[in-house]
């Protein structure tokens, strides 16, 4: 009895509870009469208050669209087109040669005794370089002389005898035998007299080897072998090198597709070359085109070419790299324009105009050579045309431009820069002295 009490008990609790639960979730979710109405109003209000607010917007934009362009004007950087000869040109990267390299070495054998010149210096056609031990083929001179003295005494007396027995064969005293024997001897004896005198004379030569003499103008490199060292003939290594820079020579190739060009311009007179530093923003060196080679190189595709300098004041070194410009020929009334006014649209190469009311006009061009920071406008552009040259790329076909003095932006970016760097220069003194 209790058992089924206390369940009956339960049950009324867990009931209630659940009862509750439901009832307390109802409540909340429960509409309200008028919420939906006055949901919808709400709405329609606040459509109503958007539309408004677009149109404003919108009329605004319009107004500001209507009257803001010249507070919209983009501000650019212009260029006016001129109208000037133009070379034309053909660039590459040359190598500076000697005109001539000499490699000083020995003719003879013998001890070096003396170098009469110094390491680097300039020397004279004919100057003196190096002496050798000379006493061996002064002592081979002598010998020489000495056998040709011999033998000469002795073709004097063989010539004697030839014409007393050419007196004795007339009066047939002696036989025509014996005198054309002695007529022999005597042609004999002159022949080793002329082979004695080649003798000296080689003697001659082989001594005057023994003084070594430049046989160029040039500039001397370092001394391979000092003085005391043994030197043998047909050795190998170099007493010094010679290098003639005054003319000099630079080499260079350039692409297989110019010789034709190169050639005919060639016929019609010498073409000049131009050579620059990279390091060095001076004048170029001028120079004539002196060399086309007979073969164009089958790895490469190039034609090589040797221009020559009369590098008065020896800026041109051998083994350097320079850039060469050679010049085909002068491009008469060319109209020219900054290289970064040139921009690559959709359809091309195009300019950007700035026309008198000062709204671009976009205008396809034909661009020529280009050099030097300057574009050739082949086609589309007349001389005095304003092009934009910086700022192109918030630009559209009939945007309005504010032009810019190049002048005053490069001032105010300096004075920019200084007025921040003096700030931080203050505040860095300023840090210093709280500390």
């Amino acid at each position: 009895m209790k058992r089924s009490l206390w369940i009956a008990a339960f049950l009324i609790v867990v009931g209630g509870f659940v009862g509750f639960q439901q009832y307390h979730s109802w409540s909340l979710n429960k509409p309200q009469g008028n919420s939906a109405a006055t949901a919808e109003d709400g709405s329609q209000r606040g459509a109503g208050g958007a539309q408004g607010t677009t149109g404003g917007s919108q009329g605004q934009g319009r107004a500001g669209a209507g009257g803001g362009r010249s507070r919209e004007a983009v501000p650019v950087l212009v260029a006016t087109a001129v109208q000037k000869s133009v070379p034309v040109l053909i660039r590459a990267v040359g190598n500076v040669e000697a005109y001539t390299t000499v490699s000083v070495k020995s003719q003879v054998t013998g001890v070096l005794q003396q170098a009469h010149f110094k390491e680097g210096q300039d020397v004279k056609k004919g100057q003196m370089l190096f002496t050798i031990d000379a006493r061996p083929l002064e002592a081979a001179l002598k010998q020489a002389e000495a056998n040709l003295a011999r033998d000469a005494a002795q073709l004097k007396n063989l010539r004697e005898q030839v014409r007393r027995y050419a007196e004795l064969v007339e009066k047939q005293y002696v036989s025509r035998e014996q005198y054309d024997q002695i007529k022999t001897n005597a042609d004999a004896a002159e022949s080793v007299v002329d082979a004695d005198k080649a003798a000296v004379d080689n003697a001659k030569v082989q001594l005057s080897y023994c003084y070594i003499y430049s046989p160029v103008n040039g500039r001397v490199g370092s001394v391979l072998i000092n003085e005391g060292n043994l030197i043998r003939l047909n050795d190998g290594a170099a007493l010094v090198v010679i290098n003639q820079i005054n003319p000099i020579n630079v080499t260079f190739a350039v692409p297989e597709q110019h010789l034709a060009d190169i050639k005919r311009h060639m016929a019609g007179g010498k073409l000049k070359v131009d050579a620059r530093f990279q390091s060095d923003e001076g004048r170029p060196e001028q120079g004539v085109l002196a060399f086309v080679d007979n073969a164009v190189d089958r790895s490469t595709g190039t034609i090589k070419l040797k221009a020559e300098f009369t590098n008065n004041e020896r800026r041109l070194w051998p083994g350097q790299f320079v850039n060469v410009a050679l010049t085909l020929s002068t491009q008469g009334d060319a109209v020219v324009v900054p290289s970064e006014a040139v921009q690559v649209g959709p359809e091309g190469q195009q300019l950007f105009i700035v026309k008198e009311d000062r709204r671009i006009e976009v205008r396809l061009v034909t661009v020529g050579p280009t050099q030097e920071g300057e574009s050739v406008i082949a086609k589309g552009l007349a001389a005095g045309e304003l092009v934009v040259r910086e700022g192109q790329f918030l630009l559209g076909p009939g945007s309005r431009v504010d032009i810019r003095d190049a002048a005053k932006d490069g001032e105010g970016k300096a004075g920019a820069g200084r007025k921040e760097r003096g700030g931080k220069s203050k505040a860095k003194a300023e840090e210093r002295g709280a500390s």
